[in-house]
């Protein structure tokens, strides 16, 4: 995801909450508490720090936080821990992808805007991100078919739904269009034979990029999975469904600029769970003074100087 102030990170997880889960969003190394700045789509995990390491360390790091939550969860009295669920859009669903190939902890995956784990000088491959992803895949090359293992060994985990919008110009226009999923399919089934948790699909007609598991279809899924407290299919089925440009001017609730449009975010038919705006400041989770006191177990900026350290 972006990071926890994010639209859809609050709302996924009041949404997902009312349902009976216990929910975690977090920031992304480099966004909001941090990155020095506090801010954002401040974007440092974009930022190139040399050394031939580096973007594996990055992406290591990335897939480690999910990891780290998956791991608290697990941990906690009040959670099942045979029952947990991971939900990732864009960037997060490369790093997710990742993280359920080895992480046993996670029941259920699903991927939004991404799932296209595509081979060399591809899609991932060829990311102008060489930080946070173009280099960590690279350093998968060793695998050898990359997008078929890491979908075998997140079927030895559990259940993967990749959601898309076939109008999504960072997807279908690098040749992932239905046919290439088909045959990522088949190569994944030639490794892990027949396999009830090899990867579904679904697709959302003339749409965009978006973090669709905030949709019926993806909450329906979950709910075969995970078995929430508090919803049956039933349920869901009979939930109203509320665009996020309806609930935004309803609420009051900020939709970045570059994603108001009905084919972006705007355009994303969410359950609707009567979720509030929830102001910046209540999501954030370490108070400023004892932030800045703390800032360097934090931020980017400490990471960084002793990921540098660590790799001379």
């Amino acid at each position: 995801m972006g990071d926890k102030t994010t639209w859809y990170a609050f709302y996924s997880g009041i949404l997902y909450a009312k349902a009976g889960a216990v929910v975690v969003t977090y920031d992304p190394i480099g966004e909001d508490e941090r990155v020095l700045t506090r801010a954002s789509d401040a974007r440092a995990h974009d930022i190139v720090i040399p050394g031939p390491q580096m973007p594996a360390r990055l992406g290591g790091q990335m897939i480690t936080d999910i990891l780290q939550s998956t791991s608290y969860l697990a941990q906690r009295p009040d959670v099942d821990a045979s029952r947990i669920a991971v939900l990732a859009y864009s960037m997060g669903s490369f790093h997710a992808s990742i993280a359920g190939a080895i992480d046993p902890h996670i029941h259920a995956l699903i991927l939004s805007g991404g799932g296209n784990l595509d081979g060399p000088g591809g899609y991932w491959d060829s990311s102008p991100k060489l930080m946070c992803q173009a280099g960590p895949y690279h350093a998968l090359e060793f695998l050898g078919d990359r997008g078929a293992i890491l979908y075998a060994l997140n079927a030895n985990r559990g259940a993967t739904l990749v959601m898309n919008g076939t109008a999504d110009s960072l997807i279908t226009s690098h040749h992932t269009e239905q046919p290439f999923f088909d045959d990522l399919h088949h190569r994944t089934e030639l490794i892990t034979g027949p396999n009830p948790n090899l990867f579904q699909q679904v697709w959302f007609p003339d749409a965009g990029h978006r973090p669709s598991f905030v949709t019926k279809p993806a909450a329906l899924f979950l709910q075969r999975q995970l078995h929430f407290s508090n919803w049956t299919e039933a349920s869901i089925e009979a939930t109203p469904i509320i665009t996020i440009h309806a609930w935004s001017d309803k609420t009051g609730a900020q939709v970045g600029a570059p994603f108001q449009k009905e084919a972006s975010e705007w355009g994303v038919p969410a359950l609707d769970a009567d979720v509030p705006a929830i102001p910046r400041a209540d999501l954030q989770t370490v108070p400023d003074a004892l932030w800045q006191q703390h800032k360097d177990d934090y931020t980017w900026t400490s990471w960084s100087t002793h990921a540098q350290a660590a790799a001379q």
